[in-house]
C-alpha cells in the first residue's frame, strides 16, 4: 500500500493496517476508543486501587502482626489465623453469620419479588404507593434499628399486638432463641425497597408481546409467571442475589444498635462485629485483620461459586 493510500484510509476513518510484525500502529479508531476508555475509567481505577485494593493488601500485612496501635507491630506470621480457628467466639460469630445469610437472603428475595409483582400493577394511585413504600430506603440503618428496637421492647408495638390474642410479652432481643430471628426480620424489611426497585425495573423491561403470546396459547396467570416472568427475570434475580449475599456477610449496624455488645450470650455476634470488637475495643488489630481476611475469602468463594452457577439458570434476552 502506498503512503498516499494509507493517508487516505486514515482520513476516511479506516483502521490502519498492521505493520510487518502484525501489530496495529495504534492510530486507528479502536486505539482511540481504548485511550478514551482509559481516560474516563482512570479516576475510578485509581479510586479502586487506593481505597480498595490498597487497604485490602495492608490488612493482610497487619494480619501477620501483633499490633495494638500504640506500640510497633511485631511480626507473628500465621499465628493469628491459627488462633482464630480455635477461638470459640469467632466460630460462634461465623455460625451466626452463616445462619443470618442462609435465612435472610432467600426469604428477602422471595418477598421482594412478590412485592415487585404487586407494585407492577397498573391501578389508580400506584405511583404514590410505590413512593411511600420506597421511603425506608433513604432512612439510615441506625434510625431503622432504633425504631425496631422500640417495636421489640417489652412494652412495644409487637407485644401489644400479641396481647390481643392472649400471647404473653416476648423478650425479642434479649432472648437467645429469638434475638437473631428478630434481627433477621428487621433486616429483611429494611432491604426490601432496594431489591424491589431492581425487580420492578426487570419486570417492566419484559416485552408485553411475550405475555400476549402466552395468553393466546392458553397459559394462565401462574403459567405466565412461571414460564415467562421468572426466566426473563433471572438476570435481576442473579444481580440481587449477589448484592444480598455480600451484604448479609457484612451485617453490623443492626447488631451493634439492637444487641450491643453481641448479647445475649453471643447469640447475635457476627463476623463484622467480632472484627470491630477485637480491633477497636480490644486493640488487637492483627487479630481483627486476620478475621477480616478469613471473611473476605469466605465471601469471595461463595461469590465465585454463585457466578459459576449462572450459566445453568440465568437466561439473558
Amino acid at each position: 500500500m502506498t503512503s498516499t493510500a494509507r493517508l487516505g484510509d486514515l482520513a476516511g476513518g479506516v483502521e490502519p493496517m498492521p505493520d510487518r510484525a502484525g501489530v496495529p500502529s495504534g492510530r486507528g479508531p479502536r486505539a482511540r476508543e481504548a485511550r478514551w476508555a482509559l481516560l474516563f475509567l482512570g479516576p475510578t481505577l485509581v479510586g479502586l486501587a487506593v481505597l480498595s485494593a490498597g487497604p485490602i493488601l495492608a490488612t493482610f500485612g497487619i494480619s501477620l502482626t501483633k499490633w495494638d496501635m500504640l506500640t510497633a507491630p511485631q511480626f507473628v506470621g500465621l499465628e493469628n489465623y491459627g488462633k482464630l480457628l480455635g477461638d470459640d467466639r469467632f466460630l460462634k460469630a461465623l455460625r451466626n453469620t452463616v445462619f443470618y445469610t442462609v435465612v435472610s437472603v432467600p426469604v428477602g428475595l422471595v418477598l421482594a419479588l412478590g412485592l415487585a409483582a404487586a407494585l407492577n400493577q397498573q391501578i389508580r394511585g400506584i405511583a404514590w404507593i410505590r413512593t411511600a413504600y420506597f421511603l425506608p430506603l433513604v432512612t439510615s440503618a441506625t434510625a431503622v434499628a432504633l425504631v425496631w428496637l422500640w417495636i421489640y421492647s417489652p412494652t412495644g408495638l409487637l407485644n401489644d399486638f400479641l396481647a390481643l390474642f392472649g400471647i404473653p410479652p416476648q423478650r425479642w432481643v434479649s432472648d437467645p432463641t429469638l434475638a437473631m430471628p428478630s434481627i433477621i426480620a428487621m433486616s429483611i424489611w429494611q432491604g426490601l425497597p432496594a431489591n424491589v426497585i431492581i425487580f420492578l425495573a426487570g419486570l417492566q423491561a419484559i416485552p408485553v408481546e411475550y405475555y400476549d403470546a402466552a395468553s393466546v396459547d392458553g397459559a394462565g396467570r401462574w403459567s405466565r409467571f412461571r414460564d415467562v416472568t421468572l426466566p426473563l427475570l433471572t438476570p435481576s434475580i442473579f444481580f440481587v442475589g449477589v448484592l444480598a449475599l455480600i451484604g448479609a456477610f457484612q451485617v453490623f449496624d443492626q447488631v451493634y444498635v439492637m444487641a450491643n455488645p453481641g448479647k445475649p450470650s453471643e447469640a447475635t455476634i457476627t463476623l463484622v462485629y467480632f472484627i470491630y470488637e477485637n480491633g477497636f475495643r480490644n486493640f488487637k488489630m492483627g487479630y481483627a485483620g486476620a478475621a477480616s481476611w478469613i471473611m473476605f475469602l469466605i465471601v469471595a468463594v461463595f461469590t465465585i461459586l454463585y457466578f459459576r452457577t449462572q450459566n445453568r439458570w440465568v437466561h439473558y434476552q
